[in-house]
């Protein structure tokens, strides 16, 4: 969310899909977490809950209670779905992170007419941490890499968001790193698997929303 949002302005960056990357980061979670597994089952992979023990989170505790009642088990790409589609995402999201005091809720108008409510930076500090540590994952050798770094890095390349972080030309200099990095290459087994599952999840889900928009609009 820190990263999908424009710092002064308090709206999200244009040309991205931040809610699918929300909902891959809350399922990537719940699997870090141990409390989901993945599936395969012939060409379809699926979730199934591993670990009933609640999180502490609102949002993640809601999402393994979705999980948990489903009256039948459905494919990753699915869930990625669900969570992508939960009312109030991004503000829920954003109302955790004011809580925190890293983000302020505040209102402007659209058009001098429209009210929408807005979420400008007001701690910048934890937001230029998580860069840094994308940074030196990208832009170093390091082989010993946080799992959680490398999955936002994942998902933020997957979704558009990485663009808005850094550089483009720097970034496709930085083409054979960022793939070790996304392919799960530079991590655990139980990351690896997390980081394939989210991102092959995400670009489907998101490829759907687009074809399901175009079609409603040609």
């Amino acid at each position: 969310m820190l990263l999908a949002l424009k710092d002064e302005e308090g709206t999200v960056a244009g040309g991205t899909m931040y809610a699918y990357a929300l909902a891959g980061a809350l399922l990537a979670e719940l699997m870090l977490q141990e409390r989901v597994k993945v599936e395969q089952e012939r060409r379809k992979t699926f979730l199934a809950v591993s670990g009933s023990k609640r999180i502490g989170d609102p949002l993640l505790d809601e999402c393994l209670e979705k999980l948990k009642s489903a009256k039948r088990r459905a494919t990753l790409q699915t869930w990625v779905g669900r969570f992508a589609g939960i009312k109030r995402l991004r503000h829920r999201v954003a109302e955790g992170l004011c809580d925190r005091r890293i983000l302020k809720v505040d209102q402007d108008k659209v058009l001098l007419i429209f009210n929408r409510t807005i979420y400008p930076e007001l701690d910048p500090e934890p937001e230029r941490e998580l860069i840094g540590r994308m940074k030196r994952a990208i832009f170093s050798y390091d082989r010993d890499l946080d799992p959680r770094t490398v999955v936002v890095i994942a998902l933020a390349d997957t979704s558009g968001i990485l663009k808005t972080v850094f550089d483009k030309k720097k970034l496709k200099d930085r083409k054979r790193r960022l793939k070790q990095i996304t392919d799960g290459s530079a991590v655990g087994s139980a990351t690896r698997e997390a980081i394939q599952a989210m991102q092959a999840a995400v670009v489907a889900a998101t490829v759907a929303a687009t074809v399901a928009t175009t079609a409603a609009t040609s």
